[in-house]
């Protein structure tokens, strides 16, 4: 959490904005077959041919989304373009390319925006993208990050939302909380490092926490798994703003209800010990923490032998009659109406991240 205070500092007026659009895209070199034309135009120019084109976007907001105080610029950068590859993903589709927008003030150099887009580009490469636009400006209050995903996928391949039925299962990938008790550590540690700055943290035993919490991973992978399973889920989101939004999510979008299991929900074994340090219930953060960018998704029931036993994936649930609404069902058989208590960005009350 030191800084070293003599690193070179270029100010981004010596540029200026089209001198340091020129800087940051130098070397961006386009791969996808659908990219005609990228940075350098008016416009980028796509041809997806007979597939459908899927579009999301999000923006990162500096002291809402992200606080650079234990957020290297490096991770930021990769973190804000998995947030938006999560969402092509979210809906069976494969991610093609990106448009990035920023806005800074005058306290960023040069030299943190080339740390930024160090970042951006390692992302664009492990997810197989492209960056093809975007926009720079200034900001008075600090860093602004909008990126704009886009995929394709055949029409029959899109998963959205709004299909899943009255006795589906509920399925998650990996597991759920983690990044959520990652932003308690770096917290916490911040806390500590503000009182007595020589005091450096040991981090050791949160590894997985805070890599969940500062460099997540979208996951790409599980649409080829799911095709390879010939399985095809009947709706899909992914965990941005924790589990309870999101099957609340699934649920409205459907029009059914759904029975959520306690002991079904996976955990990480570092999660479980940091709960009980924290003395945190450990199912109100993997329901409720967010920032997981796992794939929540339901499927026939006729699906289930071909998915059992395989460790990407995990039955946490089934669907019900909408009139039967939502619950949890405790380890102790307690059935309670299940909230939405995660995220929510219009909230002024709401200090984690999206």
């Amino acid at each position: 959490m030191l800084e070293d205070k003599n690193q070179e500092r270029t100010s981004l007026s010596s540029l200026g904005e089209f001198a340091l659009i020129d800087h940051l895209t130098k070397d961006i070199k386009v791969k996808q077959p659908s990219t005609l034309t990228g940075v350098g135009d008016d416009a980028a120019v796509l041809d997806f041919k007979n597939k459908k084109t899927v579009i999301s976007t999000d923006m990162l907001v500096e002291g809402v989304h992200f606080d650079l105080s234990y957020m290297p610029l490096k991770h930021l950068g990769y973190k804000a373009v998995v947030v938006n590859v999560s969402d092509i993903c979210a809906m069976n589709a494969k991610p093609t390319q990106i448009t990035v927008s920023i806005a800074v003030s005058n306290r960023f150099p040069l030299e943190a925006l080339e740390e930024l887009y160090q970042g951006i580009r390692l992302a664009a490469q492990v997810y197989d993208v492209d960056i093809v636009g975007g926009d720079t400006t200034s900001s008075q209050k600090g860093m602004i990050i909008s990126i704009t995903a886009i995929g394709e996928a055949e029409e029959e391949d899109i998963v959205y939302r709004n299909g899943a039925g009255e006795s589906d299962l509920l399925v998650v990938t990996g597991d759920v909380g983690a990044a959520y008790m990652g932003l308690q550590v770096l917290e916490r540690e911040k806390q500590v490092f503000q009182v007595n700055p020589d005091n450096q943290p040991d981090l050791e035993a949160y590894t997985y926490l805070i890599e969940r919490q500062l460099k997540p991973e979208a996951r790409k992978d599980i649409k080829e798994i799911l095709k390879g399973l010939e399985i095809k889920p009947t709706s899909m989101i992914d965990i941005s703003d924790g589990l309870s939004s999101e099957i609340l999510h699934l649920c409205k979008s459907s029009g059914v209800g759904c029975n959520l299991y306690e002991e079904k929900i996976p955990a990480d074994p570092q999660l479980i010990s940091s709960c009980e340090e924290f003395d945190i219930d450990i199912t109100t953060v993997a329901i409720n923490g967010g920032e997981d960018y796992e794939l929540l998704f339901t499927i026939k029931m006729e699906d289930f032998d071909k998915i059992k036993g395989n460790p990407n994936f995990t039955v946490i649930g089934h669907m019900t009659q909408e009139s039967e609404g939502t619950h949890l069902i405790t380890r102790a058989a307690t059935k309670i109406p299940l909230k939405a208590r995660g995220w929510d960005g219009m909230n002024e009350n709401d200090t984690d991240e999206e």
